[in-house]
């Protein structure tokens, strides 16, 4: 059934509690257990900071940031921002003080609700609540009840509602402007795949700052599912999905990269009890994930589905359905939306979910939309069926001095499957052949080296012969899969892995292909010198 009706994403709070009630909206583990909040509740909290954010100063269309923790209060405040007709702001909490600065002058915010003072710290002098202290309940107020009935009056459907900042591989942020059009479009998509439905536990450990977990709230909130919030430590993840026991899992590769390795061997109703026993899907999305890793957890009875989408559509594009999937593949296009192949193997997607526009930058915009349809930046094929794969990136495709073509995402992710790799990243544009710079699991490695009697710490594995012995194979049986223009000739092992904190990976772990270079230029010049640390 249609959960509410709304005009705007504003009002969907509101609406949701009348639709449901007493029903449970969020879920958060306190003092060792699982507390509920209805929805009477949560529209009741939002109200009252929103009520809070008027008599702060704040008119429609200002920019108000959250920088905090995955948390109920994200949630209420950000809901609360959109309700007092403002433009809400996410900032990941991973972001550098740097980052923050940047982001907040070039969206003009005003206030920033952070959840922390060290994330008060990154703020500089943007006015600031921070939730650890008690701000959200200072803030919440019993005056301006008519002027916030008066905000959601007003709002249209083509207002911007949210800006996304895309962390993006190269460059500043960009400011993605999503609508509440969009966000509609989406709870109205979800409805009709029956993604997340009425009675759906969702267990939510993904950053508010990325349009997934936007999506999985809205939708959530539309259709009467209960968010169940993770308590902060992803250690805890794992532990946590067998207390809360989902029906629904949006997720990033990684967790499932990580239970396939701990899990094999494993019978069917171990690899179930692991996400609790009652999972009626999961949702993969951000990054690609390896077939075997979604065969895997297919045949134990946990359907991992992998999508497609980027900030600039709304999270949405093409989707896997439990009764209309293909296991390598991202699906078919999600109803409503035209999904085609350019000439030179361009994804382009055109619908209502696309985004407005990059905030403040309209040569970007002319350049990524273009008569309505946008120019993703991917490489895809569409089979006979519409299923959609994705090859790669344009502006990562290396072309080798001998004029081959290479994609490295899928070798790169073939890599990643070992137990012992964490990253691997290809390098070789313009140059004799390719490389790649392996980094080691530390879960994994150290381990296998305790068991040997080998060095534990991973500078010194990193250049022991045992592992380069170790990694050698995995390159190999890769190599194997893979034209010989594509094969890696060498590789360094890097003593460290790649971190956020290095500029090397985006916050939702993506790799900065720039910086990872810049870093590890030395190693690289020295695997095209000759030097013994891989092999011709």
């Amino acid at each position: 059934m249609t959960a509410t009706v709304v005009r705007t994403i504003a009002e969907l709070p509101f609406a949701a509690a009348t639709a449901y009630g007493d029903r449970p909206a969020h879920r958060v583990k306190q003092g060792g257990q699982w507390v509920d909040t209805s929805f009477r509740e949560l529209a009741g909290t939002v109200r009252a900071l929103a009520r809070g954010l008027v008599g702060e100063g704040i008119v429609p269309g200002d920019r108000v940031a959250v920088l905090a923790e995955t948390r109920p209060e994200w949630s209420q405040a950000g809901l609360a921002v959109l309700a007092a007709g403002a433009v809400l702001v996410p900032i990941y909490p991973s972001s550098s003080a740097e980052e923050c600065a940047w982001i907040l002058r070039n969206s003009g915010a005003r206030l920033a609700i952070c959840g922390t003072a060290a994330q008060r710290n990154k703020v500089g002098g943007v006015p600031a609540v921070v939730i650890d202290d008690g701000g959200l309940a200072q803030l919440a107020s019993d005056d301006n009840d008519a002027e916030i009935d008066r905000r959601l009056a007003a709002i249209c459907q083509g207002d911007p509602s949210i800006i996304i900042y895309t962390s993006g591989t190269t460059g500043p942020p960009k400011g993605c402007v999503l609508t509440n059009r969009n966000w509609l479009t989406l709870c109205r998509i979800n409805e009709q795949l029956g993604n997340i439905v009425a009675g759906d536990v969702v267990y939510l450990f993904l950053p508010l700052a990325h349009v997934f977990a936007q999506i999985t709230q809205y939708a959530s909130l539309d259709a009467g599912a209960t968010l169940a919030y993770f308590g902060g430590d992803t250690r805890a993840i794992v532990p946590e999905l067998a207390e809360v026991r989902p029906t629904f899992l949006p997720s990033v590769p990684r967790i499932f990269e990580k239970l396939y390795t701990a899990l094999q061997g494993a019978p069917p109703a171990m690899v179930r009890a692991v996400f609790g026993g009652q999972l009626r899907m999961a949702l993969s999305g951000a990054a690609p994930i390896s077939p075997a890793v979604l065969e895997f957890f297919d045949a134990a009875g946990v359907p991992v589905l992998e999508g497609y989408a980027m900030t600039e559509s709304a999270g949405v594009g093409t989707v896997n359905t439990i009764g209309h999937h293909r296991i390598g593949s991202v699906g078919v296009a999600a109803p409503g939306t035209e999904v085609a192949v350019a000439e030179d193997g361009e994804v382009l997607l055109r619908g209502p979910h696309i985004f407005a526009g990059y905030w403040r930058d309209p040569a970007a915009t002319a350049a990524i939309l273009v008569d309505g349809w946008l120019h993703t930046g991917d490489l895809g094929v569409l089979d006979d069926d519409g299923f959609l794969t994705i090859t790669g990136r344009k502006k990562d495709i290396i072309i080798t001095a001998g004029g081959k073509n290479i994609a490295p995402a899928n070798l790169e992710n073939d890599l990643r499957q070992s137990r012992w790799i964490s990253y691997a990243v290809l390098y070789g544009d313009r140059m004799p052949y390719p490389v790649a710079l392996l980094t080691l699991d530390p879960e994994e490695i150290v381990p296998w080296a305790k068991e040997r009697g080998l060095p534990v710490q991973l500078p010194e594995l990193a250049a022991h012969p045992a592992v380069r012995e170790l990694l050698q194979g995995v390159v190999d049986e890769v190599n194997a899969r893979y034209t010989r223009a594509a094969q890696i000739k060498r590789f360094a092992v890097l003593p460290r892995d790649l971190s956020q904190e290095a500029g090397e990976l985006t916050p939702t772990l993506k790799v900065k292909r720039s910086v990872v270079y810049t870093n590890h230029a030395a190693a690289l010049a020295a695997l095209y010198d000759g030097e013994p640390d891989g092999r011709g």
